[in-house]
């Protein structure tokens, strides 16, 4: 078993503190297991496991969680505006047993509630965090929303495509929400008062 210990630099604000990445090579699923047992529900630890891989990042900050609260306010308030159901799941873990396992940021069922989610958003907080696409694809949801460098990626699952990384294609649109503009989501996800940009999205997508 091989170790990578990095210290990272993605975050913007003092009070986040030094973010610490260790990455383990050929750890069994079952050794993943254990250790997810052993810290649920935590927002400081975050364990991700991919064919053998496993990533143990901590902490997470504030500025992550920043991120990611605007990201969701935004989308609920869109939702919200057009009428659309949804049903929020939160972070959980989600695994495909033997082979990968992780906690999304947030997710999201979109018309009905379902045991898997239609939407996952994540914060990416450095460039080299172990990619939890290949996990979603085989769990089949349809859409991931990556939140990484200040810009939104929106990868949308297309089986067809032999050459994404596992049916995933990076898009300008969303595949779920079509009408949804995506630049004016993350336009508003940088402006520096959450409540602002919050007022402000409403007011630009009501009809």
């Amino acid at each position: 078993m091989s170790t990578v210990i990095e210290p990272t630099h993605a975050r913007s604000r003092p009070e986040d503190g030094p973010v610490q990445r260790i990455l383990l090579e050929g750890v069994p699923w079952a050794r993943y297991e254990q250790l997810s047992d052993c810290f649920p529900d935590s927002r400081a630890l975050r364990l991700t496991y991919i064919d053998g891989s496993l990533e143990i990042m901590s902490p997470v900050g504030p500025t992550h969680e920043n991120w990611k609260i605007t990201i969701c306010y935004l989308l609920e308030a869109y939702l919200d505006v057009k009428g659309i159901r949804f049903y929020g799941r939160g972070g959980f873990t989600l695994k495909e047993t033997g082979r990968a396992g992780g906690e999304p940021d947030a997710s999201y069922c979109i018309g009905t509630d379902k045991p898997e989610p239609d939407l996952v958003v994540e914060v990416v907080d450095t460039s080299d965090a172990l990619s939890k696409l290949p996990l979603y694809g085989a769990l089949g949801i349809p859409e991931v929303w990556l939140w990484r460098r200040e810009q939104l990626e929106i990868y949308v699952l297309d089986k067809l495509d032999a050459q994404s990384d596992l049916g995933y294609r990076l898009s300008d649109r969303s595949g779920l929400l079509p009408e949804l503009d995506v630049e004016l989501l993350a336009a508003h996800v940088r402006m520096p008062d959450q409540y602002d940009a919050v007022r402000a999205f409403r007011q630009a997508i009501a009809p």
